[in-house]
């Protein structure tokens, strides 16, 4: 998959800072994954009183024996956090410097809490976007998605249509829609994701390679331990093996930054015949901007096809944050509207 704009990321000591940690987030994974979800359990289960303990221990409970079973997940899940990293660390051109120069520390040790809980939420999302458990969850979203983008192909001439997908995650719906033969580029501003979508499909040598345990970080509403400790393979396909048997394939890209600074340019203008969102227009702080962007990259007749909630993700932000919220009527109103707003014919 070609990847755009990269230049802009190593020129710019901010987005550095961010992709660092990032990198780092999955470097860490591992060692916080142990402590958070199984040392300090041990060490609170130590705690108890010998009756407690004993009661914990034997079967059919077995507490000790989940907690062991749980370490073995992470480190399946860690196998997978290292590839990732590997493959983002060689797809941004940073450079893994000996151990011996004591400079390695420029990205190691970077991450923060919260770029920690991005790289655990990254590895759980595999399950929807790359196994075969998650089929019907794509089939849901991503395959109404494909549905509407093929019978706007069908009403045009032969020319394939060039799609935009913002919030591209993991990449799944781009590779689809590349399948389906579309022209797709994918926007993505999450490191986590770029990081991990570049892996799965520049870098993963073949399908099921990975076993993923996506429920294992939480010990919460679970029916059963063999409902928390659930593993499915990664991933369901090989990327390159299933595209190259794709008759007529369209075009795949993906772009590293900001919808609104990249597609809302002028140079962007009238360039994408369908924009494709999915869990995405409820990630603004203030959705005209975006219906005001996806409006500029559209050519004249272009479609808008979305589907996904109103789960607005700066609702509780700080009072006095730029948050704009609507419900389905007002989302629609807006994007209805001609000058003021989308203009879109809904």
């Amino acid at each position: 998959m070609e990847w755009e704009r990269n230049e802009d990321i190593c020129g710019d000591p901010d987005e550095q800072r961010v992709l660092l940690a990032a990198l780092s987030s999955f470097y860490q994974y591992s060692r916080v994954a142990h402590y958070n979800t199984t040392h300090i359990r041990r060490q609170s289960f130590y705690a108890l009183p010998r009756a407690h303990i004993e009661l914990l221990t034997a079967p059919p409970i077995s507490y000790l024996d989940t907690l062991s079973a749980v370490d073995d997940a992470i480190d399946s899940n860690a196998e997978l956090s290292s590839a990732i990293l590997k493959s983002g660390l060689e797809s941004f051109g940073v450079r893994i410097q000996p151990a011996e120069s004591g400079i390695m520390e420029y990205w190691h040790g970077k991450a923060l809490p919260n770029d920690l809980e991005k790289a655990r939420s990254t590895l759980r999302q595999f399950f929807r976007d790359w196994s075969s458990e998650g089929s019907a969850e794509r089939e849901a979203c991503y395959g109404r998605v494909i549905t509407a983008l093929q019978r706007e192909q069908q009403a045009r001439s032969a020319t394939k249509l060039r799609v935009l997908v913002p919030g591209a995650g993991l990449g799944r719906l781009v590779f689809d829609l590349c399948c389906a033969g579309f022209n797709t580029e994918g926007n993505e501003i999450s490191y986590h994701q770029l990081i991990a979508s570049s892996y799965i499909l520049n870098n993963c040598a073949k399908a099921q390679t990975h076993t993923l345990f996506p429920w294992v970080h939480s010990f919460s509403n679970h029916q059963s331990r063999s409902s928390h400790l659930k593993s499915v393979k990664i991933p369901d396909i090989h990327p390159g093996t299933v595209l190259s048997k794709v008759e007529e394939p369209g075009a795949m890209s993906m772009s590293a930054s900001d919808l609104i600074l990249l597609y809302g340019d002028k140079e962007q203008k009238d360039t994408f015949d369908a924009v494709a969102t999915v869990f995405f227009l409820d990630t603004a702080p203030n959705v005209i901007r975006y219906i005001e962007t996806i409006k500029n990259c559209l050519r004249q007749g272009g479609v808008l096809v979305n589907f996904g909630p109103l789960l607005w993700h700066f609702e509780n932000d700080a009072p006095g944050s730029r948050r704009r919220e609507k419900d389905y009527e007002q989302g629609k109103c807006i994007l209805g509207r001609g000058k003021e707003g989308g203009g879109f014919l809904i």
